[in-house]
């Protein structure tokens, strides 16, 4: 008995067989395009399923590090399938304390507090047998340029070394105390391994930036420490408010020797307020790098996607940053790649290298994810991109084809003077040619326009030149009628010599005066000078 056959079947492959060859390229390319688009929907689900979840330890919810984490975060999430959990902490130091203990995988951390925080680390991992790190940090990327910053209210403290015995508003824990603690060492402000000056903040587990800015406001503090970023709006307050000034803190290259992380560099004058300036003149100061550090445990692929997202996506994230912190949107131009010596200990995140070396695989195996994709794209298009083009012709054409009308137009005497007509045509003539560079009409189109341009400024000039014949023609005219007139004079034997005389210089006068107003020519008056001169000089002989 013969097997029987599926009709469904058959008949699909008689239809397929029957179609001409373009419509098998269509038939296949929808089949393709279906099956891609399906395989590209259940790859997103499953990549979904699996998103990366990262936990961001960004430091105070005020500071410039927060804020610019907060922004990246968003973009980041936007932008690819990673999940980031920000996260407020006490600063640098808890930072990478969460970092090695594994409860973040990254955070932000200033660079001259890491490689000590690494030491104490390791130092208490040597001493217990039973402690362990369980992650190590990595550098991402540099976020932006904090600068030490010291605000005073007494006009006698004038330099840091003033200082001592007095009472300064500063956590005592986190990465600014620890730089502080640099600062006051290196001015001789340290004994005994304690600070010679008294930190309001080490009265209080949780005192915290907002706390100390409220004790030197209330002038429970003579001075205000600081590591931020210039510019930084609550100094800016304390400045503008009450009273602060800022001090320098100079020898930063010195302080560099101890401290690699250390960097010169300036406060200039007048950059929190202008009028009277405020710092009166530029400042030294210290300056280190805030950078964005990875648990070397995260997978060098997400690492090396979001520093390509923030590397190209610089003005999304300025863009993502709240219009009520907009002095920190220009600090994302400043992300850069940490430099390999820069004074941390710490290396770059083998992901990040991958970026920032560009150290990438073969072109499939890169996006093989989007090739479906962009075949679905291509197969898609290609029925109406020859519309399009057809299109986008016409419309050049049309285009052109106003720049042509209004030149052909310009030719028509009736529609205004000549002068206003010719400045029609050469304003015509620049917007067709900025319509050409900027690609809105074609090279073809251009030049039948410039045939019309060509011809109704050459019908303009012959119109100009009849014109001015015209006028020459009449100032030759009414000349040859004031020469008429002294002739007439010599002739006439009735008159006196005076009389005839006054009536020359009349004549004179007259001719004077339409030479003014262009109703005879140079050339003309001239002529006709020397008809007066002729005449004027018979007179005076008779």
């Amino acid at each position: 008995m013969a097997i029987s056959k599926n009709p469904n079947h058959l008949g699909l492959i008689s239809f397929f067989e029957k179609l001409d060859p373009q419509s098998k390229l269509v038939f296949l390319s929808l089949g393709f395009a279906s099956v891609g688009l399906v395989l590209f929907i259940i790859w997103n689900i499953i990549v979904r399923l699996n998103a990366p979840q990262l936990t961001l330890a960004a430091g105070d919810p005020e500071g410039e590090s927060y804020i610019i984490s907060e922004a990246i975060q968003k973009v980041v999430q936007k932008n690819s399938n990673i999940n980031i959990k920000l996260v407020a902490t006490g600063g640098t130091t808890q930072n990478l304390e969460m970092l090695q203990e594994g409860k973040a995988n990254l955070v932000t951390a200033q660079a001259d507090v890491i490689g000590q925080e690494m030491d104490l680390i390791e130092s208490r991992q040597s001493q217990s047998a039973t402690s362990q790190i369980k992650s190590s940090p990595r550098a991402v990327a540099v976020l932006y340029q904090d600068l030490f910053q010291l605000v005073v209210r007494d006009p006698n403290i004038k330099k840091f070394e003033q200082l001592r015995g007095k009472t300064i508003a500063l956590p005592a824990k986190g990465g600014q105390y620890k730089s502080f603690l640099k600062i006051a060492e290196h001015y001789g402000l340290v004994k005994k391994d304690k600070p010679d000056v008294i930190i309001l903040g080490s009265r209080s587990n949780y005192y915290d930036d907002r706390q100390a800015e409220e004790d030197f406001k209330s002038k429970r503090a003579d001075a205000l420490f600081r590591v931020r970023a210039l510019g930084n709006l609550g100094i800016a307050k304390l400045v503008q408010d009450q009273d602060g000034r800022l001090l320098p803190i100079a020898q930063a290259q010195a302080m560099k020797i101890k401290y690699p992380a250390f960097e010169s560099a300036k406060i200039p004058q007048g950059a929190y307020r202008g009028n009277p300036p405020m710092p009166l003149a530029e400042l030294d100061t210290v300056a280190v790098d805030r950078l964005l550090v990875a648990s070397e445990k995260i997978d060098n692929n997400v690492i090396r996607e979001i520093t390509r997202i923030i590397f190209e996506n610089r003005q999304e994230i300025a863009d993502a940053i709240a219009e009520n912190h907009v002095e920190v949107k220009p600090l994302v131009a400043s992300i850069r790649r940490p430099r390999d010596n820069d004074g941390t200990g710490i290396p770059i995140h083998s992901g990040a290298i991958a970026f920032y070396e560009r150290d990438k695989p073969s072109f499939v195996q890169e996006y093989a994810d989007f090739l479906a994709l962009i075949l679905t794209i291509f197969l898609l298009v290609v029925s109406w991109l020859r519309q399009l083009k057809l299109w986008v012709e016409h419309s050049k054409k049309d285009k052109a084809d106003d720049y042509i009308n209004t030149a052909i137009k310009l030719m028509d005497k009736g529609i205004g003077k000549l002068e206003d007509r010719q400045k029609q045509l050469d304003n015509t003539f620049k917007n067709a040619a900025q319509a050409l560079i900027a690609e809105r009409i074609s090279q073809e189109s251009f030049r039948t326009f410039n045939e019309a341009y060509k011809t109704t400024r050459e019908a303009i000039e012959r119109e100009k030149e009849i014109s001015y014949q015209e006028i020459e023609q009449k100032q030759r005219e009414i000349s040859a009628e004031y020469i008429k007139a002294v002739v007439a004079l010599l002739q006439d034997k009735t008159i006196s010599k005076d009389l005839l005389q006054k009536e020359l210089d009349q004549i004179l006068e007259q001719v004077a005066s339409d030479l003014i107003a262009e109703n005879i020519s140079q050339e003309s008056y001239r002529t006709f000078v020397e008809a007066y001169k002729t005449t004027r000089d018979v007179i005076e002989r008779k």
